[in-house]
């Protein structure tokens, strides 16, 4: 029987290394562990009443429950390897007596001091394969705490890149440029240098998934409420009569639409034309600002 609870213990820590490499390490591709998680608090925070608020706080609030789901599956997974071999595969400190700390809950509590490195020594491996295991639960920690780190690292630049975008549109749309104005070199430059940041945002969401369920907070740093505008902006342009202004037109609509396939790949899956994809956008966000 012990061999049981071992083989479902080391498949618990592999599974969670796996999410973790599939999250952060390999980002063509979703955790699953992750994106349920994720997946799930976002379309909470779309039902419930608080709309706004509950969405701003779904992203922050998934995270850390991505991370503690980690954590927690790694101590269980341990604490199931551990347990077939308590007492005797394990030296106890004086004052305490083995038998009455061979419990699960005392693998548990093994299993957190050595994935937190704390190093107690009060109840310690003494089987030689048990010393060499314990020591790669505290590496698993580390590489935990390396990855909570640097998953906040990631996503927020790429949030703000976002937000920055979407900043720019809004910028544009309340000076209503006219043709004449978008006719020109400088006219030609904006349109380029918005079909960059669309470039810039795809990356973003190809290599940072989870940023898709982040809030992007009022309507000026909202992608969603602008994107719409970018897509008239480019068929705008794209019927000017200075050859630079259609050709950046021609690079931001092609931007957009590889946007649009990343979106609809990832989270919307509506199989619609780019511009559906793009409207679903809008409406999967901007429902929940009130927009």
């Amino acid at each position: 029987m012990a061999w049981l609870f071992n083989l479902a213990g080391v498949g618990m820590v592999l599974y969670v290394l796996r999410d973790v490499f599939h999250t952060l390490w390999h980002p063509t591709r979703h955790g699953g562990l992750s994106r349920l998680i994720m997946t799930g608090a976002w379309r909470l925070s779309g039902r419930l009443a608080a709309g706004r608020r509950a969405s701003g706080l779904a992203g922050p609030l998934a995270m850390v429950g991505v991370v503690a789901t980690w954590a927690l599956t790694v101590v269980v997974g341990w604490a199931l390897v551990y347990w077939p071999h308590m007492p005797g595969g394990f030296t106890y400190t004086a004052g305490l007596e083995p038998a009455e700390h061979a419990r699960f809950v005392d693998a548990l509590y093994v299993s957190l001091v050595h994935v937190s490195t704390l190093g107690l020594g009060d109840i310690a491996p003494g089987e030689g394969w048990l010393r060499v295991l314990a020591p790669m639960e505290a590496l698993v920690g580390f590489v935990l705490l390396t990855a909570t780190v640097s998953w906040t690292l990631g996503i927020y630049p790429a949030l703000a890149r976002r937000r920055a975008l979407a900043l720019r549109l809004s910028h544009l749309s309340r000076t209503h440029p006219t043709t004449e104005r978008i006719d020109t070199h400088a006219g030609a430059a904006i349109v380029d240098s918005l079909a960059a940041g669309f470039s810039v945002v795809s990356v973003d969401f190809m290599q940072y998934a989870e940023s898709y369920y982040f809030h992007d907070g009022d309507d000026r740093t909202s992608l969603a409420r602008h994107i719409t505008y970018a897509g008239n902006l480019a068929d705008q342009a794209a019927g000017a009569r200075h050859p630079d202004v259609r050709l950046s037109a021609a690079v931001l609509r092609a931007a957009l639409e590889d946007l649009a396939l990343i979106l609809d790949q990832r989270f919307l899956h509506t199989g619609g034309t780019p511009r559906q994809i793009l409207d679903a956008f809008a409406r999967d966000h901007g429902r929940r600002s009130g927009a």
